[in-house]
């Protein structure tokens, strides 16, 4: 058992006692019973159909708790990760479309790729170059950018997507006065029961509790209403045409799609018979990438026209002299037109006929039984293309979910490996893309909830995957009247914790760079919405700048005898210092970027003090030196050797001596002169100096009581 230890770490938590197994039981199912619809809320968030949550809580909740280090971490769908996957996909992509569901995919399995890499090769530590103040305000921008997303939802207003989400935003405001009441208070009966469960009954599953009463309700009341009519019923020629072109360019994209599945088995062909004319290949190929763009094209004008049409608001109208029935834009009813007294949207449009939505909308059909089990198609293309991407989703995902194991862990006493965690994450991810996953994480809400519960084992959350697969092989018919403004409520409700802009003043507080990073991450992420990557690059980035900056010029103190007889800045205690001896502390390694700045002070100290013949650079906080530091410290010494002046070290450490001693500088500065301590290299010192203006009895930097030490 010791030698399979570390490649099956679940077989850690055998064997297990009564007690155990029951208090892992009662978590799992707690634990599965939020997990059901804030899965499904999540898709929607990722911009996939809300069933697409369960697969994602299927397989790799079981795989993350058998490979992870951390026996309460709960793993599956987040808000941080499915947000970004959203944003990430739906620059070029309709949400929900068949593309948009395939790379998503595609996502999980190259995160989980990078997860499972660095796991093996124990790069745990890689998630440092995400600074603490660059998540701190990528979280509270991505809250508010979720909450933001889910208002439409909640209201009922038709949305539309562009580059700017805070102007798409702005436009659903312009919308309000069109609020769909159905949806607003389906939203509002949701929050208030999970509030009300939070406040008053905290040991219950209020997100449950909320989806099953208003799925009751969406049922019995006829919530969703939905219709087929034609286009041409439309009264309103403009929107009519353009209803007409939506359904025309969607028939033409379904044939360039046929089209270009025979071009590119055909070019599959060439090239496996790898005897074909070169001309015939380079025509094949011209045409498959024709195909594309113009695909690409088509769907682009689609999902404008799409946009457009769903922020229309009709009101269906009666009587033969208005032409039958006819659908009438809310602004343009006939005045003696009868009416059904309902306001209808345009929710789809396929092959001449509109999908027609008067109530609010529900998660629809599930199919049932599990999905299944298949390889994702990645290409060399998908690849490029979401690099960045997967890499992003990558470090915030594993971040989240060891920030959250390590939370545990302090209470728990047990030791999270973030490499062994890494491993468990990659894997989930991985096996999760052959089911159909989107990429996952560990939940921090859902953990919280699994430790609280009492989960002692991994083994919680192997029944609350027991539950998810009972839902998928069952339960999924009892979810089609589940609403969909229930979800957004969901979401909105689990992320507004997320918001804390404390955390933001107190990195100001700790450091000015923390705070600058922190406040530059949050607003590159808010305007640059929804390039969620592009936001938290441009924060992780600047606070690489910014330590960087700092190194380039770290702290360096000229020394002076204190009265209580240390060696001190003489600058900050106003200290006299000596004519002959200049004493300089250096704190920092020393390497290329800080080079100049290091030989800057030396000859800047040597020329304010033209009778100084030794300088003593103080070396205990030198912690590192590489080949620039080695190089500018021969160059020092030789230039101040050239006027007479002789420098002198002290304190330095194994590591730095030892890169002295490589390049042979140590042999040529003089073993006489490095020193343990600065009193030692004083003392010497004080005999070497040949002025006969020197006394070494008055000199300023002589200790004048028997403590010494360094400042």
């Amino acid at each position: 058992m010791g030698r399979l230890l570390p490649f099956l770490p679940f077989l850690g938590w055998f064997p297990l006692k009564r007690e155990t197994l029951r208090a892992d039981f009662f978590a799992g199912i707690t634990v599965g019973l939020i997990l059901v619809p804030q899965s499904m809320a999540y898709a929607q968030l990722a911009g996939l159909p809300p069933y697409y949550g369960l697969y994602a809580a299927f397989l790799p909740v079981l795989i993350a708790a058998l490979w992870g280090s951390s026996h309460q971490l709960a793993t599956g769908p987040v808000a941080m990760v499915s947000l970004l996957t959203g944003a990430v996909l739906s620059k070029s992509l309709a949400p929900g479309s068949e593309q948009f569901i395939a790379l998503a995919i595609v996502l999980a399995l190259m995160v989980g790729m990078m997860q499972l890499t660095m796991g093996l090769f124990k790069l745990g530590a890689i998630v440092s170059f995400l600074s603490h103040p660059v998540i701190v305000g990528f979280t509270n921008a991505a809250a508010i950018i979720i909450a933001l997303s889910q208002l439409d939802k909640v209201l009922g207003i038709a949305s539309s997507r562009s580059e700017n989400f805070l102007v798409d935003v702005w436009g659903m405001l312009r919308q309000i006065a069109d609020t769909n009441l159905s949806p607003l208070l389906m939203a509002a009966a949701a929050l208030a029961i999970m509030i009300a469960v939070k406040r008053f009954a905290p040991q219950w599953p209020g997100v449950l509790i909320a989806v099953v009463a208003t799925t009751l309700v969406s049922w019995q009341t006829g919530y969703e209403r939905k219709d087929i009519a034609p286009t041409g019923i439309i009264a309103d020629s403009e929107v009519r045409i353009m209803a007409s072109e939506y359904s025309a360019n969607a028939s033409y994209a379904a044939y360039l799609k046929e089209k270009l599945a025979a071009a590119s088995a055909e070019l599959a062909a060439l090239k496996q018979a790898r005897n074909g004319p070169p001309q015939e290949l380079l025509a094949y190929t011209y045409d498959v990438e024709s195909l594309r763009l113009e695909i690409k094209e088509v769907e682009r004008e689609n999902r404008l026209r799409g946009n457009a049409l769903r922020k229309y608001t009709f009101v269906r109208g009666f009587g033969a002299e208005f032409g039958g029935v006819r659908l009438y834009l809310v602004r343009d009813i006939p005045p003696r037109a009868e009416t059904d007294g309902r306001r209808w949207r345009i929710g789809r449009i396929a092959h001449g006929q509109l999908e027609l939505i008067g109530g609010g909308e529900v998660v629809g059909a599930i199919p049932s039984g599990l999905p299944s089990i298949t390889l994702p198609a990645l290409s060399w293309d998908r690849f490029a293309s979401l690099l960045a991407a997967a890499l992003v989703i990558t470090l915030v995902g594993f971040m989240e979910a060891l920030s959250i194991a390590k939370a545990m862990a302090t209470r728990t006493r047990q030791r999270v490996d973030p490499n062994q965690e890494l491993i468990g994450q990659g894997l989930a991810n991985i096996v999760g893309s052959f089911s159909q996953s989107f990429p996952v994480s560990g939940s921090f809400s859902r953990s919280a909830v699994n430790f609280s519960a009492g989960a002692v084992t991994g083994m919680s959350s192997v029944f609350a995957w027991l539950l998810v697969l009972l839902t998928l092989l069952f339960l999924t018919p009892l979810l089609y009247h589940l609403p969909q403004a229930v979800l957004a409520a969901i979401i909105i409700m689990a992320v507004v914790n997320l918001v804390n802009f404390r955390a933001i003043r107190h990195a100001w507080q700790a450091h000015r760079h923390d705070g600058v990073a922190a406040t530059v991450t949050f607003a590159a992420t808010l305007g640059f919405a929804p390039h969620l990557d592009t936001g938290i690059l441009t924060g992780a980035g600047l606070a690489i700048i910014l330590y960087l900056y700092r190194t380039m010029r770290p702290r360096v103190a000229v020394l002076g005898r204190h009265p209580d007889g240390t060696l001190r800045d003489a600058h900050l205690h106003k200290l006299e210092t000596s004519e002959h001896i200049i004493v300089i502390r250096f704190d920092g390694s020393l390497f290329f970027a800080n080079v100049p700045y290091f030989e800057g002070v030396v000859l800047d100290q040597v020329a304010r003090n033209p009778k100084a013949k030794f300088v003593l650079v103080v070396g205990d906080a030198i912690n590192e030196i590489d080949g620039s530091g080695e190089e500018a410290i021969r160059q020092v010494v030789e230039r101040l050797g050239d006027n007479r002046v002789t420098m002198v070290f002290s304190g330095l450490k194994y590591q730095v001596l030892r890169v002295l001693e490589n390049t042979r500088l140590f042999e040529r500065i003089g073993a006489h002169n490095f020193f343990r301590t600065e009193e030692q290299a004083l003392a010497a010192i004080y005999g070497r100096i040949d002025d006969p203006e020197f006394d070494a009895a008055t000199c300023t930097l002589r200790v004048r009581n028997p403590h010494s030490g360094t400042a």
